[in-house]
């Protein structure tokens, strides 16, 4: 345990107080030494109705201040194991789109190089194609768990080909991610036409309605991916809305009839042992949730993903 990176104890001082990193932990601006790299990409430009994420990460780490270190169900201890630091916010430009995606591919790039597994805080879904873009250069197409109230394989919003709803058409177009081991969990809501998720199954997409999935538990299709993933190198990116607004009102893009907070528990959890190179939780718009609870869940869904990263050991 000595070496490794501690969360700030709320025994040793106020959990109001201290430094505002995630989970309090030490603040980094070098790589070297991290086996994790905790990050925020402030952004918004990328969405298409409710603004507001761009003040996500700072959010998503002031809750996180309520989150201990042992996990109490899987009894894993990611911070006696992992070298873990919270690297701060990519200075993203906020009037560019594009310019914002050549800085997080460049700085991926760099955090990729030196074999450090990043974690980034959203911001607008939009930022995961960039993202995959280095995470491809660094491993080659991943297989890609995806949970999402929307599928995001729009062709094009206003005529634009990169946006938070298009991320997944391009990724797939790109060749970033395997279509066949593609698992978009959590869809529902209204559409255009029945294309807009069937047209993603016919490129290998494995699809999982939330309609479906409603009254079960989810450990068993967590399981089943698990093992069809197999050893692949895997991305996951989570996005807030999957969840019913009544558990996660804080997010651009609500849709009724989601996810509840102890589903997207057990799904996580069931993933552990896959070889999760990267991962992202993205969509917090804390204007739309004053209580601060959407950015709670985020930072605990963020936390159980360092839970099951690989040479993190559970019960």
């Amino acid at each position: 345990m000595s070496g490794f990176n501690q969360p700030i104890s709320g025994n040793d001082l106020a959990r109001f107080s201290g430094p505002g990193t995630f989970m309090r932990l030490p603040s980094e601006t070098r790589l070297n030494g991290l086996d994790v790299a905790v990050l925020g990409i402030p952004m918004d430009i990328g969405t298409s109705w409710r603004s507001g994420t761009r003040f996500g990460p700072k959010q998503i780490r002031a809750e996180s201040a309520m989150i201990r270190p042992y996990n109490m169900a899987t009894g894993a201890a990611p911070f006696d194991c992992l070298q873990v630091a919270d690297i701060g916010d990519l200075a993203i430009n906020t009037f560019s789109l594009p310019e914002s995606y050549r800085i997080i591919s460049e700085s991926y790039d760099a955090i990729l190089k030196r074999k450090v597994m990043p974690m980034a805080m959203g911001g607008d879904h939009s930022i995961t194609l960039p993202i995959l873009r280095s995470v491809a250069r660094r491993y080659g197409p991943v297989a890609l768990v995806h949970v999402d109230a929307h599928a995001d394989v729009n062709d094009e919003m206003f005529g634009v080909r990169e946006t938070h709803g298009t991320v997944f058409r391009r990724a797939w177009e790109e060749g970033l991610i395997l279509p066949d081991k593609t698992y978009q969990i959590g869809l529902r809501g209204t559409g255009y036409a029945a294309s807009d998720f069937a047209e993603a199954q016919g490129w290998g997409f494995q699809q999982f309605p939330a309609h479906e999935l409603w009254g079960r538990v989810l450990s068993e299709l967590g399981q089943e991916i698990r093992r069809d993933i197999g050893d692949l190198p895997t991305y996951i990116s989570f996005d807030i809305d999957s969840l019913d607004p009544a558990y996660a009102p804080g997010t651009g893009t609500p849709e009724i009839g989601g996810l509840t907070t102890p589903q997207a528990l057990q799904l996580i959890r069931a993933l552990q042992g896959v070889n999760v190179v990267g991962c992202d939780l993205v969509e917090v718009s804390p204007p739309y949730d004053t209580s601060g609870n959407t950015a709670l869940t985020g930072a605990n869904i963020l936390y159980e993903m360092l839970c099951i990263l690989p040479g993190v050991k559970a019960r």
